[in-house]
């Protein structure tokens, strides 16, 4: 009896055991479930907010970083290059005379808000930005179609593009961020003016909310036809100051940031984040508005060029993080012309050139900058400002400096108008590989949008760019780009300060981020670890 009572004993301790045990795993599969489960949730902080969230009328990195995410074009970039791949369209062609270009569409697409993706969609989202729809609010229109007359349906999943002549940066506009992407047609008769506000596209997030100086928020397109992305949330936060980015950055509450002071770099890198340093597709420039006194003067123009110590800007304001340019144009880029040379720092032959354009005792100016930082000037303009500020001042050069933040600063540089100032700060960045790109920026047709800053205007400039784009070769493209450059180096509408490294601090637990050529991020195929 006692021998039965003992194995009984035994036999329910190994049950009890066996459930305890059962009861343990199952706990350690659930709480391994829920974190699975967890959305993951990637933040993005930059600097400022996007001017706008509808590409037809943005000019703006703040905007295409979000645009890139939430729409897409007829074509896309290569990651990691400007070399072009199907998107929306699955095929193209071009007439031997190069004016007309067909696309065959993709098939199956909706836009976030379920309506179809097709060719009534493509010639309405072009269409709007070509005249007689097309105004001055449309910063790209212009500059991203070009000589585009018309688009037109030719099925429900073809397109046909009728252009003027031929126009050589054509299909790598067309993967540009902005002005390119194509919009829900519903989604633009819904909202009208607040589809700026509201945004729907195909691309892998779909918009959710926008709080002013504060966030975006986008959620991933489940249904994207490219598959969906690897997060569930992505969240553009708004920290207007680099060194706040570097400390949330730090303490976990951001995955990622653009804007990355120089100074910082040091610390980011021994706290164990990856510090991208990539050659910058861009250019940070001081424009002089070249329409009005002082600077209709071009011996003034280059009597400031030649006072502004440039090499100082990169070797103590920028820490070495940027390159001297010698053309508007960085020396990867084809059509880049080597054996130009740029005004040297020479405060004696500036003041020599004060003299000849009727300032010996010197002059009164004012430079308008912005106070955020840029991606090709990730110090900022209050502290670029007053390194220029102090150059002219040793020739002889009064300058006052007005400050705004970005959004205001764009709104104070009109596009027809300039309210004040005499010069200001800029840059750009390429938005797609193509010299047109970055050269168009001096073309006098584009003076009436805020892409001509200097609003400079030269009649063999302009038809030295019809001759780039209408060129079938790169080395007829070349020769007119490089003559284009000698008259800008001579006439100086520009004083062309750096070209930046594009830089983004990334946690080390984040795969698959990358900063592409163009200057955003693509994030469908990032992920958290």
């Amino acid at each position: 009896m006692m021998f039965r009572k003992k194995n009984l004993f035994v036999l329910l301790l190994v049950s009890l055991l066996a459930v305890a045990l059962v009861g343990c795993g199952g706990g350690d599969n659930k709480e391994k479930a829920a974190d699975n489960a967890k959305p993951k949730v990637f933040v993005f902080a930059q600097g400022a907010d996007p001017r706008g969230l509808d590409p037809a009328y943005v000019d703006d990195g703040e905007s295409a970083n979000p645009i890139v995410n939430i729409y897409d074009g007829l074509v896309r970039y290569k990651p990691g290059s400007t070399e072009i791949e199907p998107a929306l369209a699955t095929e193209w062609s071009a007439s031997p005379d190069g004016k007309e270009w067909t696309f065959k569409l993709r098939q199956g697409v909706k836009f976030h808000d379920g309506t179809p993706f097709n060719a009534d969609a493509v010639v309405f989202s072009v269409s709007r930005q070509l005249p007689p729809q097309r105004t001055n609010e449309m910063p790209y229109a212009s500059f991203t179609f070009g000589p585009v007359q018309k688009v037109e349906k030719v099925d429900d999943y073809t397109v046909k593009f009728i252009l003027s002549e031929p126009y050589a940066p054509f299909l790598a506009n067309l993967a540009m961020a902005l002005a390119a992407p194509i919009v829900s047609p519903a989604a633009v008769q819904k909202y009208g003016k607040d589809f700026i506000e509201h945004p729907v596209g195909t691309g892998p997030f779909k918009f959710v909310e926008w709080k002013k100086g504060q966030q975006i928020v986008l959620e991933a397109n489940k249904e994207y036809w490219d598959g969906a992305p690897k997060i569930d949330k992505l969240v553009y936060k708004i920290v207007k100051e680099n060194s706040v980015r570097a400390s949330e950055l730090r303490t976990g509450s951001i995955q990622a940031m653009n804007g990355v002071d120089p100074n910082d770099v040091k610390m980011l890198e021994d706290a164990g984040f990856t510090v991208i340093k990539n050659p910058g597709m861009n250019i940070n420039y001081l424009a002089f508005f070249c329409n009005k006194k002082p600077f209709d003067n071009p011996k003034l123009r280059l009597a400031v060029a030649h006072a502004i110590n440039r090499e100082n800007l990169i070797n103590y304001l920028y820490q070495g993080l940027a390159e001297l340019p010698n053309s508007m144009l960085p020396s990867f880029m084809p059509g880049h012309d080597k054996t130009l040379k740029a005004p040297e720092y020479n405060p004696e032959k500036a003041k020599q050139l004060l003299a000849e354009a009727g300032y010996p005792n010197g002059l009164k100016v004012t430079l308008l900058t912005y106070s955020t930082v840029r991606p090709y000037n990730p110090v900022g303009g209050d502290k670029l400002a007053a390194a220029i500020q102090a150059d002219l001042r040793k020739v002889g050069i009064d300058v006052q400096i007005k400050s705004y933040p970005w959004k205001e600063y764009k709104e104070v540089y009109t596009p027809e108008i300039v309210k004040e100032g005499d010069f200001m700060l800029y840059g750009w960045i390429g938005d797609n590989g193509d010299p047109d790109n970055f050269l168009s920026l001096l073309e006098t047709k584009e003076i009436k949008s805020t892409l001509n800053a200097a609003k400079y205007s030269n009649k063999k400039v302009d038809e030295l760019l019809v001759k780039g784009r209408t060129a079938r070769t790169q080395e007829e493209r070349n020769a007119a780009y490089s003559e284009l450059q000698k008259i800008v180096q001579e006439e100086a509408p520009w004083v062309f300060l750096s070209h930046s490294k594009d830089m983004a601090a990334v946690s080390k637990n984040v795969v698959g981020f990358d900063l592409h050529p163009v200057g955003v991020v693509y994030f469908r195929n990032v992920d958290i670890k």
